[in-house]
């Protein structure tokens, strides 16, 4: 018997992304990208103020919806509708929740690079450790 989720088989090559501009081996410097975006939201936006900041908190939770749906499209949950999706759509609706993520934490601070590096060392504190 086979399964539909990915990691259990065999995964297929995934393509690379062309190069953007400033550019590394792993892609787009995410930091610069990021705060590209915020300003980019900030100009933009239709509400300001902590209205806004509450409204694109919770933009994380449509997000997070999106992947919800993915993954029950992937899975033909729903028999009416039937495969709607694929596991690469999920792993991208994921990539939208981090990026959501991300722009909201850099609305939050100036440092987000600083405010997510920290943090990331302290749940890699806690839970990577071993206990000997």
């Amino acid at each position: 018997m086979t399964s539909d989720i990915p990691g259990d088989a065999p995964s297929a090559a995934v393509p690379s992304p062309s190069p953007a501009a400033g550019a590394d081996a792993a892609g787009p410097l995410p930091w610069e990208t990021v705060d590209a975006l915020w300003r980019w939201l900030e100009r933009e936006q239709p509400v300001g103020g902590r209205e806004g900041l509450l409204l694109r908190v919770l933009k994380l939770s449509e997000e997070v919806g999106e992947v919800a749906e993915a993954v029950i499209g992937a899975t033909g949950q729903n028999p009416r509708k039937g495969t709607t999706h694929t596991w690469d759509d999920v792993g991208a609706e994921l990539c939208d929740v981090a990026l959501t993520a991300l722009v909201a934490l850099r609305t939050l601070t100036p440092e987000p690079g600083r405010v997510f590096a920290h943090h990331l060392a302290r749940v890699a504190d806690r839970s990577l450790t071993t206990d000997s």
